[in-house]
């Protein structure tokens, strides 16, 4: 039986994905699109300013786009994917909660509030078990589930596998594509030719949300992760693709080898849109590159390479994924997937 799901912020980059990624779904059944207020009443094919290298879906290009409110949806619509900026994010989503829908959303708003779950459902699925918490604080009918940043998510993956060996320290430096700012993010006069050392409060996502991914329940919240993180990011002319470099400091001792071999069999989750293998280690010392592995896994796996020891016996090696596949959309349609599969839809 499919599930009739709706798009908030359906007209946006993410929201494209969204479109893009759910009309073809299994399980899942495209049945409201929401957008602001020019764009209510149209039908979406007009109402989006479609930009990305695939036709517009014929199941949704059709639909009438309605009004981010929860009154101007159907009623038998039960699971809300969330492509809104932050601040109107975090304005609307409690009301769709409220109103008893689940929301699974890309938005940063709350995302390290103590009782949201922050989900990769292949590192840490039981923080659902938070969305208990949540209803009975808030007195939600409906709950709300988060995704990373499309940067934390891009290395996290990779350090899951080194928990066992006591993860210390990690400094993780990110070459992040254009894509990542939307459409009228980044002007081509200011990144052509050019590399921005500076994205505004994106180190701090880095440093936090990955603390509380590799955390664990204890009792009604997540207990972080002790291992310190440092981040540095840039702006890099790529459209789709994050890469980034990492060095991590274990208190076992870890070769290259084992390293790779423990990323390599790291288990993935049984869920229409996880990728198989989840994380794809590349022997080539020049890969992943964006151009070339961003699409590995139709854009949802995490690739590595350059595994090496480094100086102070850790290890550095390079990891890449699709930022607003796995990063954003694509995140959040597994969200509603493992969502529906813990009956929380």
């Amino acid at each position: 039986m499919s599930v009739r799901v709706g798009i908030l912020g359906a007209t946006g980059a993410v929201g494209q994905r969204l479109v893009e990624l759910l009309a073809p779904h299994p399980q899942f059944e495209v049945a409201a699109l929401t957008a602001s207020e020019s764009s209510v009443g149209r039908p979406y094919r007009e109402a989006a300013t479609w930009r990305l290298d695939v036709p517009i879906p014929d199941g949704v290009a059709d639909q009438t786009v309605v009004e981010t409110d929860p009154s101007a949806l159907p009623g038998d619509v039960s699971l809300l994917f969330s492509a809104l900026p932050s601040d109107v994010g975090a304005q609307v989503e409690p009301a769709f909660c409220e109103a008893g829908y689940v929301v699974s959303s890309n938005a940063s708003n709350e995302r390290m509030a103590t009782d949201v779950p922050l989900v990769i459902p292949e590192l840490n699925a039981d923080h659902l078990e938070l969305l208990e918490v949540q209803r009975a604080e808030r007195g939600w009918d409906g709950a709300l589930v988060k995704n990373p940043n499309c940067s934390t998510i891009t290395f996290v993956p990779t350090l899951a596998p080194l928990t066992d060996y006591g993860l210390e320290r990690v400094h993780v430096a990110t070459l992040q594509a254009v894509s990542g700012a939307g459409y009228g993010g980044v002007t081509s006069m200011e990144i052509l030719d050019n590399a921005v050392p500076h994205i505004g409060g994106e180190a701090e996502k880095l440093e936090t949300e990955s603390r509380k991914l590799l955390g664990s329940i204890d009792g009604d919240r997540v207990s972080h992760h002790d291992v310190t993180v440092s981040a540095s990011v840039n702006r890099i002319p790529t459209f789709d693709g994050h890469l980034e470099n990492v060095w991590v400091e274990t208190t076992d001792s870890i070769s290259p080898d084992v390293a790779a071999d423990a990323m390599a069999t790291y288990p993935g989750i049984d869920l229409p849109t996880a990728p198989n293998p989840f994380i794809e280690v590349l022997a080539d010392p020049d890969r992943p590159q964006p151009r070339l592995d961003r699409r590995r896994g139709d854009g949802m796996a995490i690739s590595v390479g350059g595994l090496e020891s480094t100086t102070t016996d850790g290890i550095q090696y390079n990891c890449l994924a699709h930022n607003t596949i796995r990063g954003a959309a694509g995140a959040s349609v597994l969200n509603g997937e493992l969502l529906v599969e813990r009956g929380y839809v």
